[in-house]
Formats: structure tokens, C-alpha cells, sequence
């Protein structure tokens, strides 16, 4: 009895053994569950568009011409025809030189000439027309009758400029003098100031010399003027490079209605180096630096399935914190902006409307 019991139970073990054995083998015939990884990324579409690189300098505003006034001819200041601050065209007075000296000087003059021109006149008659007189005689009285009327109209010129009058149009800036001055020919007497066009000088750093010239265009603008921007373009490129700036002088010129611009403002103004009128911009961050170059991770397939892409792109020009891209990507591709940095060609990718961080994230 004891021993058939012995039997069953050895029986029964050896069944719930072959079970086990068949348990653990059909488990692991089974595939293990593969995880990949997908990482959050932040996308936008390439597009199309207008492109400039330009170069931000300061420069300062000068008027168009600013001319100091000299007399040209002696004596003392009689009276004041303008006066500072007051609008002067070219040829207009400023102030007159006491002329009586010169006056009487030109009177002498006048009568000297009177009788040398028709001393001159007889014996040319009798001499052409009589025969009387020698060849000499005849010179002699052709040639003082000429140095007379010559002195008569330097004294005249003379008299004319005890007259100080504007060489150019603008506004009298400056008057140097008052009445009862003396001053003599080369003194400085007024300055006249033209600002109805104003020029813009400014240095251009020598890394840029290739590529401006003159008629680059360029924007200006003016700290006292807020929300205001004058378009303009460069009048004058320097030819040589100051050797202590390493910059080379442009020069713009700009209308100034009203005179609101005035001399020796600072200017702040954007010139144009290079422009494209279709050209693929892209953020800087957007590029990541491998060992042979640039590239960046464009995404496609469906959303289930998107894997993201690397591209090596060309780089032509910055500006900012964007750039030109010459080569590698095409209109409409989705260029991943945020999270490339932890990208991989070929990794699976869900994309998402938030700004995420770069190590993108893990399922």
C-alpha cells in the first residue's frame, strides 16, 4: 500500500517537471520587445525669400558745404548787411569795407584812361591816315591807352570787393566781425553753412573693401528722431585704408527738408554689402558642425513613422542669427529648428508645437 502510494506521487512529479521544462522553453522561443528611442523636435518649413547682408556703422552728419568767408580787400567795417542765423543766396552782401580811399583811386583811374585812349586815338589817325608821327609814337600811345583802362578796371574790381559777398547759398552761421573791425585781405568774416542736403561720413571696416563701392545702397537713422529712416546710397568710396582704424571713409549724402538734420549729429546707419532675392534662409541654430562641414535634419515621413534626416548644406552669408543656405535643402522641407543637437541621421522623431530642449526625450 505504502509503496503504491510512493509510485503515484513519483508519477505525479515527474509530470509537473515535463511541464515546467515545456513552460520555460515555449517562453523562450518568444521575441524580446525592442525600444527606440524618439526624440522631440521643433520644426519649420524652408521657405523662400529676399535676403541682404548688411553692415551697421555710426557715422557723422556734416553740411554739404560750410565755407568760411574771407575779405579780399582791406580796410574797416562800414556796416553789416546780415546778420548771424538769417538765410543768404550766393551773391548776396554780408558787410561792406569803408571804400572812399578806392573810390578816388578809381576817379584818378577813370580820367588817366580818358586821356590815354584819345592821346592814342589822334596820333593812330594821323599815323594811319596821315603818315605823320613814327612807328614808335604810335605804339607808345596804343600801348598806355591799354595799361590805363587795365588799371582802371583792377581799381574797379578792387572797389567791388570792399563789398564782402556770399560765395555760396545757405545760412549765415557765423559773423566774425563787427562794425569798426579792421581787417585785411585773407581775414576771416563770416561763415555760411549750406544744409539743405546733408552729407554722412563714416568707416567701413577693411574686411568689407570688396564689397562696397559707390552706389551701395544704405538706410540712415538718427537717435533724436525715433521711428524715422532715411534711404540713401554711398556718394563716395575711400581709395586707401587708414592704417591706425584699418577702416576706409564712404561718404552718403542726404535731402534735408526743413534742416532737421543738423551738422555733427550721430547717424547710425546699415549699409547694404550683398543682396538675394530668392535666397534659403535658415536660423543659425539650426545647423549643426560636423567634422566635414554643416549639416542639418530635415524630417520626413508621416507622423506615425517620421525619422529625421541629415543634410549637408553650403553656407554663403550670415546676417544675424540667420544665414544663406547656397545648397542642401529645397523650398517647403521641414528643417528641424530645436532639438538637433541629440539627433541622429535615421532617429524616429515626434514633433511638437513647444519649444523643447535639445536632448529631445525618450519613450
Amino acid at each position: 500500500m505504502s509503496n503504491g502510494w510512493m509510485l503515484a506521487g513519483m508519477a505525479a512529479a515527474a509530470s509537473a517537471l515535463s511541464a515546467c521544462d515545456a513552460g520555460d522553453q515555449g517562453q523562450a522561443e518568444e521575441p524580446a520587445e525592442v525600444f527606440e528611442r524618439i526624440v522631440n523636435v521643433e520644426v519649420d518649413t524652408v521657405r523662400v525669400r529676399p535676403f541682404a547682408q548688411v553692415a551697421r556703422l555710426t557715422g557723422v552728419a556734416r553740411a554739404m558745404r560750410d565755407v568760411v568767408v574771407s575779405a579780399e580787400e582791406g580796410g574797416v567795417v562800414r556796416r553789416l548787411v546780415r546778420d548771424k542765423g538769417q538765410a543768404i543766396r550766393a551773391g548776396e552782401p554780408i558787410l561792406e569795407l569803408d571804400d572812399a580811399i578806392l573810390r578816388a583811386q578809381v576817379v584818378t583811374a577813370m580820367a588817366q584812361a580818358a586821356l590815354a585812349d584819345e592821346v592814342w586815338q589822334r596820333r593812330r589817325k594821323l599815323y594811319e591816315e596821315d603818315g605823320i608821327g613814327s612807328e614808335l609814337s604810335y605804339l607808345e600811345a596804343k600801348y598806355a591807352a591799354e595799361q590805363a583802362r587795365g588799371s582802371l578796371e583792377a581799381l574797379q574790381e578792387r572797389l567791388a570787393r570792399t563789398t564782402v559777398r556770399a560765395p555760396i547759398g545757405g545760412h549765415l552761421d557765423e559773423r566774425l566781425v563787427e562794425v569798426g573791425t579792421m581787417v585785411s585781405p585773407g581775414t576771416p568774416v563770416a561763415r555760411i553753412v549750406q544744409t539743405d542736403t546733408i552729407k554722412i561720413l563714416a568707416g567701413v571696416p577693411e574686411r568689407h573693401a570688396l564689397k562696397v563701392a559707390a552706389g551701395a545702397r544704405a538706410s540712415v537713422s538718427f537717435s533724436v528722431m525715433p521711428g524715422e529712416q532715411f534711404e540713401s546710397s554711398i556718394a563716395y568710396a575711400g581709395a586707401t585704408v587708414d592704417p591706425e582704424s584699418r577702416t576706409f571713409a564712404v561718404e552718403l549724402v542726404l535731402t534735408n527738408p526743413g534742416g532737421r538734420i543738423k551738422p555733427e549729429m550721430i547717424a547710425d546707419i546699415e549699409l547694404v554689402l550683398q543682396e538675394v532675392g530668392e535666397a534659403i534662409v535658415v536660423p543659425q541654430q539650426a545647423l549643426v558642425s560636423m567634422e566635414d562641414g554643416n549639416v542639418v535634419f530635415v524630417v520626413e515621413g508621416n507622423a506615425a513613422d517620421a525619422r529625421a534626416v541629415a543634410r549637408s548644406v553650403e553656407v554663403s552669408m550670415s546676417q544675424g542669427n540667420e544665414v544663406v543656405v547656397a545648397s542642401g535643402l529645397d523650398e517647403g522641407t521641414l528643417l528641424v529648428v530645436v532639438g538637433q543637437q541629440g539627433l541622429t541621421d535615421g532617429d524616429r522623431v515626434r514633433v511638437v508645437d513647444g519649444r523643447m530642449t535639445q536632448g529631445g526625450g525618450e519613450e
